[in-house]
């Protein structure tokens, strides 16, 4: 399973590209200039790496990248979870990149976010880079490396350690608040007994306010119902009196205008409806009194609600809500001057914490040797015989997230030297061959099927470039390896050879990327062997550098 296809279309100096990539060590050439990390910047962009508009050509409006991979048994449940057609064994990732800078992706054919896309980088390709050296010198990436090579996973440790910290800060704080929490307390307790005393419902105010609208008009409100009663029923020009008029008078000619038919309808039910509305009046007249107490009592209750609102300086119809709220509060702070329910959530959640990072540092002094080791026998090949690789762990006073472990590299370039930290060695080259080194201890571990090597053999040659070749080719039987490269003896051990060449038409610039069969790789490495390539000498080391 590799990376099949890549094709690029106005990338950078690229106006059009389509390459097939073969399984094995694939090696990737070219003069300085030619553009030998094209190819790998446009594979990380494939994988939602960040973009910007410079690297569409000059003179196009947008650039496409396209990458088609093997589809790994690992990656299938997550095309299937995401929504992602996986009909077959091809996946098919694609970016566009337009002179404005927006971005767009594909997975299958399907729309996909840059997160989506960079969720399968670490299932597809693992990358090496030139300055992989440098990450040597951080904490983080360090202890990274041990964890991979461990098999740590620290994510559950993270969740313990956060819910951890939340435990023990509860406890601080109340610990250090306890006289103002008590205050605090004790003034919430006085508000809650005055508005309990009122014993406010939600909406009650309003409530409230329509009952006593209607006790305040109550004379009003009686006058109203016997005047519309006189109006509808009792006068002799009443409604209902005039309704039966037209009735009669409708009702006497009907039989001879089937037309008056619609109007004796809708006067018989208007009447209805008169003498219902009539019914209703009479009952609210004879019902309906005047409430002097009732009245007086609404006052009161209307006052104390007010009396309350102006003290605490909120809307009366608030107070429900500022009850509840100050209840929840007091619970709350109850609950913080608790000191012993506090400590014993604190070291629950510590113990919880303590007892995964205890099984982490197992993992980590179990995997440090073997780490080591593994790293130091590569060194031996990388001409720094006697060389000795270590990784210290050290126990911090206090855990963070990932465990109780400070991990460091120490190295020793050479036999009787006391190992130091790798970022006080100063050779260049060291830095580099330790780098590498550490690559290819390392990149035997991950499961992406393809690993690319971008130039980490800088500051190495002669026979220890050889042997570089030698272990890129080994790992190139396992798995897909391309490596891009400046040395003609890492050249010489690939199993393909890719040329990168520029050429000039005008005034602009192309760059193309292509196999080259046996005797344009002959050339190829006596250019890179610094000789001519059409020296007899150049090229007899060059099929010499072939056949070794």
């Amino acid at each position: 399973m590799s990376l099949r296809r890549i094709a690029l279309r106005d990338f950078v100096i690229v106006p059009s590209l389509d390459l097939d990539l073969a399984q094995g060590f694939s090696v990737l050439t070219g003069e300085t200039g030619a553009g030998k990390s094209i190819l790998i910047d446009a594979l990380q962009l494939a994988l939602g790496a960040r973009a910007d508009s410079g690297v569409v050509r000059e003179g196009a409006v947008r650039c496409e990248i396209a990458a088609e991979f093997d589809t790994p048994a690992s990656v299938r449940s997550w095309l299937d979870e995401q929504g992602f057609a996986s009909e077959d064994d091809s996946l098919l990732l694609r970016r566009t990149v337009d002179t404005e800078g927006r971005s767009r992706g594909w997975i299958n054919g399907g729309a996909a976010t840059m997160t989506q896309l960079k969720s399968l980088a670490d299932h597809l390709v693992d990358i090496h880079g030139q300055h992989a050296w440098q990450s040597l010198t951080r904490a983080e990436a360090v202890r990274g490396l041990l964890d991979a090579y461990a098999g740590v996973d620290t994510s559950t440790a993270s969740t313990l350690w956060s819910g951890w910290r939340q435990q023990r800060k509860a406890l601080q704080s109340a610990t250090e608040r306890q006289n103002s929490l008590q205050q605090e307390s004790e003034r919430l307790a006085w508000q809650i007994g005055e508005l309990d005393k009122l014993q406010p419902r939600e909406g009650e105010w309003e409530e409230l306010n329509a009952q006593h609208s209607r006790l305040a008009n109550a004379q009003g409100l009686q006058d109203a119902a016997r005047d519309a009663t006189a109006a509808l029923d009792d006068d002799e020009s009443s409604a209902a009196s005039l309704i039966h008029r037209a009735l009669g008078a409708l009702q006497a000619q009907a039989h001879l205008e089937p037309a008056f038919a619609g109007p004796v309808e809708a006067l018989q039910a208007a009447l209805a409806q008169v003498q219902d509305s009539v019914h209703s009046l009479h009952h609210y007249a004879r019902h309906a009194e005047l409430d002097p107490a009732g009245l007086e009592e609404l006052d009161q209750r209307l006052s104390q609600w007010m009396s309350l609102a102006r003290r605490y300086r909120r809307p009366p119809e608030d107070l429900p809500v500022l009850l509840a709220g100050w209840k929840a509060e007091l619970q709350g702070i109850d609950q913080a001057m608790n000191l012993d329910a506090l400590k014993v959530a604190e070291r629950r959640a510590w113990s919880a914490f303590e007892a995964e990072i205890n099984r982490l540092s197992k993992q980590r002094q179990a995997a440090a040797p073997a780490m080591a080791q593994a790293i130091t026998d590569a060194m031996q090949t990388l001409g720094m015989q006697g060389g000795r690789f270590e990784v210290s762990l050290q126990r911090m006073d206090e855990p963070q997230a990932h465990g109780w472990e400070h991990v460091e590299f120490l190295v020793a370039g050479h036999a009787g030297v006391t190992p130091r930290s790798v970022g006080k060695v100063a050779s260049g080259g060291e830095l580099s061959r330790i780098a590498l080194a550490i690559s290819v201890v390392t990149s035997r571990l991950g499961q992406a099927p393809t690993l690319i090597f971008d130039e980490v053999d800088s500051g190495i040659g002669g026979a220890v470039a050889h042997t570089v070749g030698q272990l890129l080719r080994r790992l190139g039987r396992d798995r897909q390896v391309l490596a891009v490269t400046h040395l003609p003896q890492v050249a010489a051990c690939g199993d393909h050879h890719l040329l990168v060449s520029k050429r000039q038409s005008g005034s602009t610039t192309h760059s193309t990327v292509a196999p080259i069969d046996h005797e344009a790789r002959v050339r190829e490495l006596a250019r890179m062997l610094g000789g001519n390539e059409r020296s007899e000498v150049s090229l007899a080391h060059a099929r010499e550098l072939l056949t070794a």
